[in-house]
């Protein structure tokens, strides 16, 4: 057991929003309100900067029909942030803790938002300042380490699952070739939601491209134009972070193979940005059209729209997003941890259910967590097992119909 501080509690939210992540933040304001040990309930203004500058708001002052409105809002309610703290910053944050007497620091966001509040734990305890850090896990990426998935992933896969069967329907109206780029920097996840929709092999994507495998640019023209001599279209699914062998990302190698400046700038994290722009599907559709000339050729890039589209919240996702605020605000005063991130497990049984559990912060700060090899179907697939386990995180998706098609004599 660990000694039970009281004081103030601040929370923050960190990285790419989702449309679930306010259901995580108000689970987190449930339960600290009525926590014995915490005595007031901030939070910051746009993560980690807020708490630098001292710019906070008081989260106990908000009335529960509000609450309930902005869990239903998409994206950060307090404002976000993509900064990785230096020693001096978090110098600056703990001078902010000790002024409003806050012991208990909640951070919300993805694997760079865990190592921040890993860098902020092992910062107070060498300045002897006392507290508990804990993370809440969100990303859309559903690349975090240790638990089984992430909140703010099903209803992303919801999206993007019914963005293709719309999609697919258009390629089938106007044949030709459509590519669409979908996050995922270094996993798949996201990217093999597309597939969610599906009945068979006829309908699309009927190629999906993942960072998992090795993108080879002659392959995937030869891939396309098979299926495309097979169907007379072809619908492809490619995730933002494709890479040759080397490990280096297409966008990256066209980029500099064609003399552009679009290899990306990079974060505090050290990431490089491969979302924002349509670089990667237009130099797929590039190459498709100087394969098969003639041939209609398309490509979108889904960037943000996936994260934060209210009408596909998938209500597991939001249940499941509400929880884990709530456990870790019990995890931080039950005396049995320190510190941690709140991770999720499934429940066995013939229904889908899952619990949480807290795991060490420095299991899951900073590195991802690739799709594993019984979710791969070969370089350009996804297998059954993916969809048994992402599909009951998207609360289901409805298959597409089509009319019977008998013809007249």
């Amino acid at each position: 057991m660990t000694e039970i501080l009281r004081g103030a509690a601040v929370i923050g939210q960190s990285g790419g929003p989702t449309v679930v992540i306010n259901q995580s933040l108000v689970g987190f304001i449930e339960e600290a309100v009525k926590a014995d040990a915490i005595t007031q309930v901030y939070g910051a203004r746009h993560g980690v900067q807020g708490m630098m500058s001292g710019d906070l708001v008081d989260l106990g002052a908000e009335s529960p029909d509000n609450l309930e409105q902005v869990a239903l809002t998409p994206a950060a309610a307090l404002g976000s942030v993509r900064m990785k703290p230096t020693a001096s910053d978090v110098a600056q944050m703990i001078a902010t803790f000790q002024k409003f007497d806050i012991r208990y620091f909640f951070y919300i966001g993805g694997n760079d938002t865990a190592e921040t509040a890993h860098i902020v734990e092992q910062t107070a305890a060498e300045q002897g300042y006392a507290m508990r850090c804990f993370h809440i896990p969100k990303t859309i990426d559903n690349d975090l380490r240790i638990t089984d998935h992430c909140p703010g992933f099903g209803s992303a896969a919801r999206f993007v699952a019914h963005a293709f069967q719309g999609d697919d329907r258009d390629n089938r109206s106007l044949r030709g070739v459509k590519i669409n780029v979908v996050m995922g920097r270094h996993a798949g996840w996201l990217t093999a939601a597309s597939t969610l929709g599906r009945r068979d092999e006829t309908d699309g994507p009927h190629l999906v491209y993942l960072p998992e495998t090795v993108f080879d640019p002659e392959n995937f023209l030869a891939d396309v134009a098979s299926v495309h001599e097979k169907y007379g279209r072809c619908l492809v699914a490619v995730s933002e972070g494709i890479h040759d062998a080397r490990g280096k990302s297409f966008l990256q190698v066209y980029a500099e193979q064609s003399g552009s400046a679009l290899a990306g700038d990079q974060d505090s994290h050290g990431n490089v940005q491969l979302s924002g722009t349509g670089a990667l599907g237009d130099a797929l559709a590039n190459l498709v059209k100087e394969k098969l000339p003639g041939t209609r050729v398309r490509a979108d890039t889904f960037g943000y729209l996936q994260r934060s589209f209210p009408a596909d919240a998938s209500e597991v996702d939001r249940a499941e997003a509400r929880m884990v605020g709530r456990d870790a605000v019990a995890a931080a005063v039950g005396g049995e941890h320190a510190s941690g991130s709140i991770a999720l497990r499934r429940v066995e049984g013939d229904a889908y259910a899952c619990e949480t559990f807290v795991t060490p912060l420095h299991t899951v700060a900073k590195h991802t967590k690739d799709m594993p090899g019984e979710f791969l179907d070969g370089d350009h697939a996804v297998a059954a097992a993916f969809r048994d386990y992402a599909l009951p995180l998207t609360g289901g998706i409805t298959p597409m119909a089509d009319l019977s098609m008998k013809s007249v004599s």
